[in-house]
């Protein structure tokens, strides 16, 4: 009887490595050596802690979370925000039997350049983190699409919550990856090196190209093949599109381009209009205006007075007047803005802040103190659209009384009163309402800078 073959040295090494994570896993062992406490329920709590701070247009969020561990099987319990017309997939299939729904080639080559934007914006986003967050999970049926054409992509959890378990609990979790109807969404390098980001930019690119045909056709009821994927491939009319898609199915995934990069790529580059930059500067802003100033400001309008001006001679000048402006379709452009069908790509942005720790490994804890530690206060996770800020004396004469109006993005009034005292500044004030749940910290500079401005209105240059 031959002699088993040896493991091969990876194999071992990943072995031991394993052994090693799992030894350092245990918190707590029982004189025997039978019981172990675990730091599972740990790593889980640290993971959900830092998804909540995830924040962006395009990224179904997560809003709450609890632990449940009072029944025989512990489980985790989260709310995330619900989106109305269901993934991707469906909305595909439910637009290939309506013949006349986007039938046109124009409609629908802007369509699927909208949500191409919108899905590079989320990846870019998750990616710019440091460590990137890899989504590891993308699928036509973990992208989701609401009524008003918004595309967010859903799942990001799924991937970290997996990896941070051990094998002996995963089973409940039901990977996409393990359905052969989606095994065409992963590249050929899955499983084989760690994932990367560019695991993402190849299940884009088929996402991509599924939004460009409506379906890419089964093999009955299993995995889609090579053949049929090369059938849709070639059935893309505009080269650009063509090639956008194929550098995102690159094999070598040191290839695929990055989804910053891809956001300029000429089938989805443009030069914004003046009117989208003008919608983002507003809302960027809307805090510090009324909450009806586009209502108020129309009505004071002369409607017949001229807009804008083409001069032609020796024509007569083109003229656009304020009467062919809708104040309708101004609102719905705006609350499109604002919702995040139409961002601004084409610019540097920021990179996400507060998540320095969404992937990297949960740091050893030291043993705790025995004293009891004070609850956290719930963080706040919507954006201030509006603020109204007011400086009463007080009866004496002796103090300011300060009354501060916040109206939320999901249109909750938050009122909020304070005697000052001559200690505090508007910088300690935002930080405060900050720290105990009252404002999202994104907002903590604009409420600063908006108290100041107070201050110096009602106070001069003393705070």
């Amino acid at each position: 009887m031959a002699a088993p073959e040896p493991a091969p040295r990876r194999g071992r090494e990943r072995e031991r490595e394993d052994e090693s994570e799992d030894e350092s896993d245990i918190l707590e062992e029982s004189p025997c050596g039978r019981w172990q406490k675990r730091r599972e329920q740990e790593k889980i709590q640290t993971m959900f802690e830092q998804l909540v701070l995830v924040d962006h247009p395009n990224i179904v969020k997560l809003h709450k979370y609890w632990l449940d561990a009072s029944e025989a099987r512990a489980r985790v319990i989260f709310i995330t925000e619900y989106v109305s017309s269901g993934s991707l997939k469906q909305f595909l299939k439910k637009t290939k039997k309506n013949h006349k729904a986007m039938n046109a080639r124009s409609v629908r080559h802007q369509a699927w350049k909208r949500w191409c934007t919108q899905i590079l914006s989320a990846l870019s986003f998750l990616h710019a983190c440091s460590p990137p967050i890899i989504h590891g999970n993308l699928t036509s049926d973990t992208i989701f699409i609401q009524h008003n054409g918004l595309i967010k992509i859903g799942s990001v959890w799924h991937r970290i919550f997996s990896n941070a378990l051990p094998d002996d609990l995963r089973s409940p979790i039901r990977a996409e990856r393990e359905e052969l109807r989606n095994l065409h969404f992963f590249p050929p390098e899955y499983g084989e090196v760690a994932d990367g980001t560019a695991v993402d930019i190849f299940s884009f690119g088929m996402c991509a190209l599924e939004m460009a045909v409506l379906e890419i056709q089964a093999n009955g009821d299993t995995r889609v093949t090579e053949e049929a994927i090369t059938r849709a491939r070639h059935s893309l009319s505009d080269p650009n599109m063509r090639e956008f898609i194929l550098s995102c199915l690159a094999r070598d995934p040191s290839h695929r381009p990055s989804a910053h990069n891809l956001l300029f790529h000429r089938v989805l580059f443009e030069v914004h209009s003046l009117k989208l930059l003008a919608a983002h500067c507003f809302i960027q802003h809307q805090y510090l205006m009324p909450e009806n100033v586009v209502e108020e400001k129309t009505k004071a309008v002369d409607l017949h007075a001229v807009l804008a001006e083409i001069p032609r001679p020796p024509r007569p000048p083109l003229q656009w007047r304020y009467s062919e402006v809708s104040c309708l379709e101004l609102d719905k452009f705006l609350e499109d803005v604002r919702n995040g069908i139409y961002p601004l790509m084409n610019f540097a942005a920021a990179r996400p802040l507060g998540l320095p720790r969404v992937l990297a490994p949960p740091p050893e804890e030291a043993q705790k103190a025995k004293t009891p530690t004070p609850e956290p206060f719930d963080s706040e996770t919507r954006k201030v659209v509006q603020m109204q800020c007011n400086l009463e004396r007080s009866e004496d004469k002796a103090r300011w009384h300060l009354t501060l109006l916040l109206v939320l993005e999901d249109r909750l009034h938050r009122q909020l009163t304070y005697d000052l005292l001559p200690t505090d500044s508007a910088q300690d004030l935002a930080t405060e309402l900050v720290y105990y749940g009252f404002v999202h910290e994104d907002d903590r500079t604009k409420l600063a800078a908006f108290l100041e401005s107070t201050f110096l209105k009602y106070l001069g240059a003393q705070p």
